[in-house]
């Protein structure tokens, strides 16, 4: 049997960040995980990291604006996955600096996890969150540093608790809102899912220097088709409320920067298309529900029925 890479997760103590790091602890791999001394402080993050310890993770200090400290993490390792926020995706110009130095790394995860930025049609709308990810990626590649991008578009925890209803926190029981003729269908994943799909990738050679792109089936859908089920989970039809583009464009050039970002995501994914206008295999990507076939993944539809029965959705 090969040996497991042994991987370094940056952005540890981070939702995505942990959810790998507990993935690469369940697929077997060597895990070391990168913590900045105040995490010791936080009790929440002070709690994950002892929880990866206790499961057999490595936890090396470091932080991405100390270059020495990275080199010496880097070197004991053979995959480096970085799920630093989307605030630090800059920051990992240092990191990619330090993989350079060290020499030893056969694969290199960059923090994208959303929708591809050198597929997304909004960018001169979005305040550099895309151009920046496709920033990093063009320096991965000019580097000539092994690599492999995950596309997964959008988590579950973001907007499927309000069924597509950026102004609600749980979902409408009266009436819905939906923008555009509310077909164009988005793509949604579990955190914990996207870990298992992301181990899966770092040793395969079918993922070298690709992008994975991640739609699931049960996890693509239209807000119509995402309203139609939650309507027959509680059996009862809402009222629709059709909106136009352009009332969308409206409220996010009214609402201020951040709390627009919300409606721009929103207009990427349902109105432009963004998940899923064009083919996977046509674009030069591979398929990551096809590649590994044999992970589970937690549907829409089976979600929602967990928040139901968590009553996190009254």
């Amino acid at each position: 049997m090969e040996k497991k890479s042994r991987i370094l997760i940056i952005g540890v103590t981070g939702n995505l960040g942990f959810h790998l790091a507990k993935a690469s602890l369940n697929f077997s791999h060597p895990t070391f995980a990168l913590f900045r001394d105040s995490a010791v402080s936080d009790p929440i993050k002070s709690q994950k990291l002892h929880s990866l310890s206790n499961s057999g993770a490595t936890l090396l200090k470091g932080s991405l604006e100390d270059e020495a400290s990275l080199i010496e993490a880097i070197k004991q390792v053979d995959v480096v996955v970085s799920a630093v926020s989307s605030k630090q995706v800059l920051a990992q110009k240092l990191l990619i600096s330090a993989i350079k130095q060290a020499g030893c790394i056969k694969r290199f995860i960059p923090s994208e996890f959303g929708a591809d930025p050198d597929k997304v049609q909004i960018l001169d709308m979005a305040y550099n969150f895309y151009t920046q990810k496709a920033e990093i990626r063009r320096l991965v590649e000019a580097e000539g540093i092994p690599y492999t991008i995950i596309s997964c578009n959008f988590f579950m925890s973001f907007l499927i608790p309000s069924i597509v209803q950026p102004d609600l926190e749980i979902p409408p029981r009266d009436k819905a809102t939906i923008f555009g003729d509310g077909n164009t269908k988005g793509v949604f994943m579990k955190e914990s899912d996207v870990a298992a799909f992301t181990i899966s990738a770092v040793d395969d050679p079918r993922t070298l220097n690709k992008v994975v792109y991640l739609r699931p089936p049960g996890n693509v859908y239209s807000v119509n088709e995402l309203i139609e089920i939650w309507e027959g989970k509680i059996g009862k039809k809402l009222e629709k409320i059709y909106e136009p583009e352009e009332e969308l464009l409206k409220k996010i050039k009214e609402i201020p920067y951040p709390k627009n970002m919300k409606f721009i995501f929103l207009y990427s994914a349902f109105i432009k298309g963004d998940h899923t206008y064009f083919d996977i295999e046509l674009s030069g990507g591979v398929d990551g529900t096809k590649l590994y076939p044999q992970l589970k993944y937690t549907t829409i539809s089976e979600y929602i029925d967990t928040l139901l029965k968590n009553n996190e959705l009254e």
